[in-house]
Parts: structure tokens; sequence; C-alpha cells
């Protein structure tokens, strides 16, 4: 199998959906020798924010001096960065031999009248056997949707577990009240391990003391608001928490001072496990973190800034940083891109969001096929701002952009990760072409 067939097999797999329940993965681990049992893990749930929290803790551990597999998605720019060690991809020929070795379980189980594993349950199977085989002293893992329920949530092993911010999200299939939501993320508490939370709704919070007590383990509020002397940012930002002064983290966005607040309490946590991490190594890993597509300056004329928000408190946290980090003449021209998935909460957003823009630009992310079309999406923002146009392509939607913004102006493109990456590689191929 070359690289070109496993992304091909990869897309063949998407027809078998999304199967939440742990018998499947299960089974497929049992088949590989199950490498989960080898491994010890952070595991991050939530809503909004894991894979922030997911990067900024591997790279502090990493700094440490651990081997540290992280296992986090949707990628933005290349799929293999889904399977990271420390902050590097696993190679095209390592992903084509695991790959090979998981898809001959897989349909052996499917031979054996069994259902045949869904994409998110090949993919944890992948990620858990590769971290396995690598002898990773900790595995920095993100749940795909919920928790409970999760592929991901075969592992026992848990040394931390970490709830991100929650909201609404996924329905569907998670229920379609907090304390529902709470209750299925919560799911990845286990027995006498650390948790450490952001603060919740009521109704959250109180769903996820009840798993801990349940389970014997040790809550930890990562509380922001205890933050002072903050200093936002686009390029880099500070804060101080408790006895730590003047924290420096190179991620952008308001929000993000909250996500290195819990990689402070994981940290913390896995010390009390026996990891040694002293205060100058939490500070380098800060300051090496790279996390893309949230609040990330990736052109300069103009400046365009990338933010993947696809639901109401990703939205909020956005709308947040636009009136904290941008001028008053950058807010009142303003350049919007916004491309969306149609199971996402794609008129909140818009709502939050569209009222800042001078001129909104809608285009449907390429190659998705739950992707929202363009001129559906455009009339829904029409209701928030008038001035709206949709585009048939990520190309288009960059040219557009600039012919509006000049030099001076700002685009902010939003939405889904799913075609952020594409529009990534646009804004590349323009400064190769100067």
């Amino acid at each position: 199998m070359n690289y070109t067939e496993a992304m091909r097999y990869m897309e063949e797999l998407s027809g078998y959906g999304i199967v939440p329940g742990l018998d499947s993965i299960r089974e497929l681990c049992r088949r590989l020798g199950n490498p989960q049992e080898r491994l010890r893990f952070v595991h991050v749930a939530g809503t909004n924010g894991k894979g922030s929290v997911v990067t900024m803790v591997t790279s502090v551990m990493t700094a440490a001096g651990y081997k540290v597999g992280k296992y986090s998605s949707p990628a933005v720019f290349e799929y293999r960065e889904r399977y990271q060690i420390g902050s590097r991809m696993i190679s095209q020929v390592a992903f084509c031999s695991y790959l090979e070795r998981v898809r001959d379980c897989a349909q052996a189980m499917a031979a054996d009248g069994l259902p045949h594993p869904t994409t998110f349950e090949v993919e944890t199977a992948l990620a858990l056997l590769y971290f396995a085989d690598k002898e990773c002293d900790l595995v920095v893992m993100e749940t795909g949707m919920g928790g409970r329920m999760d592929a991901t949530n075969i592992v026992q092993t848990t040394l931390v577990a970490v709830l991100t911010s929650i909201g609404m999200d996924h329905m569907a299939f998670l229920g379609e009240t907090i304390d529902k939501i709470a209750a299925e993320k919560a799911g990845i508490i286990k027995n006498r391990c650390y948790v450490i939370s952001a603060r919740q709704p009521k109704d959250g919070e109180r769903m996820i003391r009840q798993k801990a007590s349940l389970e014997k383990a040790k809550l930890v509020i990562g509380d922001a608001g205890r933050c002072k002397q903050i200093k936002y940012g686009i390029r880099k930002q500070s804060f101080t928490y408790d006895n730590l002064k003047n924290v420096q983290i190179t991620l952008s966005g308001t929000y993000q001072i909250e996500n290195a607040v819990l990689a402070i309490e994981t940290v913390r946590a896995l010390q009390k496990c026996g990891f040694s991490v002293t205060e100058e190594q939490l500070r380098k890993g800060f300051l090496e973190t790279e996390w893309p597509g949230r609040f990330q300056v990736v052109h300069k004329k103009p400046l365009v800034i990338i933010d993947g928000a696809h639901n109401e408190n990703a939205a909020t946290r956005l709308k947040e940083s636009i009136e904290q980090e941008l001028t008053t003449e950058q807010r009142e021209n303003l350049i919007l891109i916004m491309g969306v998935l149609k199971d996402k909460e794609y008129e909140k957003v818009a709502q939050l969001i569209c009222p800042f823009g001078k001129h909104v630009i809608t285009l449907a992310p390429p190659n998705n096929p739950r992707a929202l079309g363009a001129y559906e999406l455009a009339k829904t923002v029409q209701e928030f701002q008038p001035a709206v146009t949709a585009v048939d392509s990520v190309e288009e939607a960059v040219e557009m952009s600039f012919l509006l913004a000049g030099e001076q102006a700002v685009v902010l493109a939003f939405g889904s990760l799913s075609y952020l990456g594409r529009l990534t590689k646009v804004l590349e191929s323009r400064k190769d072409r100067k």
C-alpha cells in the first residue's frame, strides 16, 4: 500500500458513517494486541478548545524531555497531523505500514460477520498501535465526539481527564441539553484519575462533579478568572496565574488564556503522577506551541486571520477576540470569508460574527459531503449583513477578499477547519507567484 492507496482506502471508509459505541473498537484493538494497555493517557473532551489544550500539554511535556504521542482531529493542512510524536508527524511510509495492519484486522472482522470499523475507529486503533510501538511515555488524546461512547474511550489507563469548555454541539448524538452533553463528555473520567475542568455552565459542572465523585477522581477547576495582568495580542499573549508570573503563549485569541490555564493544571496533575516538569520547561513548552487554525495570522498584507469557529460557543469566543485584538479601524474594514458544514450551528455563528463584516464572502468547504452550499449560507448571512457574495471556490474567495480589502483592511476566514487548510495553501501560492 502506498500513500495514495492509503488515502483512497480512508475515503472508502467514510461510507461506514458515524457509529457511537465501543464494541467495534474493542474487538479491533483486541486483534491488534490491545496496544492501549501499554500506554498512559491524558484524555481530553469538550466542545471547544480540545485541540489547543492537547497541543499545549504535548509541547510542555515534550520540552520536559518525554516522548509524547499526540492524537487530535481534524487536520488542517495535512491528514497525518492527526498522529504526532512531539511535533513530528508520522511518516507516509509508517502510516501506510500501520494502516495495512489495522485494515487487515478490520477486514477480518467483517469476514467474521461483525460490523466493519468506521473511519474514526480505524484512525484511533492506528494511533494507539503506532504510539505503543514507539514506546511513548505519555499520549495526549482528543475525543472525536462526546466521550462516553467515543472510540477513544477504549483507554483505561488515563492519568488525567480534561474537560474543556462545553456547549451545544453534536446534539443528535449527545443530547439536546447541557447536562446530557456534559454527562457524555464526562464519560472519559476513569477511576481515581485526575480531572481538570474549565468553568462550565451550572448543569454541566454538576454532571462532571457527579461522575468524578462516582469514580473517586480528584477534580480541579481550571479557573481562568484567577488570571491577572492579562495582555492580549495577535502574535503573543501573557498572563499571571497563581504563582506563575508573566506566562507567555504564542496562540492568539482571548479564549487561549482559558486553554492555557487548563494545560497548566493538567501539567500539575501529571507532576503528581510522577512526571518531572520544571517551570522553565513549562514556559518553554508554551512558547514552542504551534496550533493552526485558531485566530492564526497566515498572511501580512493584507492581514489574513483564520479561525475554526463552527458553533455558537466558539463564535462567542471569536467575537471576543475580534473586539479585544483588532483596532476600531480594523473592525470597521473587516472582510469575512465563511464556510461551514450543514450539521453545525451556522445560523448562530453568522448572527454573532457577520455583523462585524464590511462584506461577507460565503463558500462551500470543498470535497466534504457535509458542506453547506455557498448560496444557501449566503441567504442566512443576509439576515445579519446584506453585503454578502457567494463564490464557487476557495481561490475565488481569496481573490475577491483581496480586492475588497486592499492592503490595509483585515480578512478573517472562519468556520469549518476543513477549508482553512486549503485557503492557507492558496495564500502560499500567491506568495510564490510574487
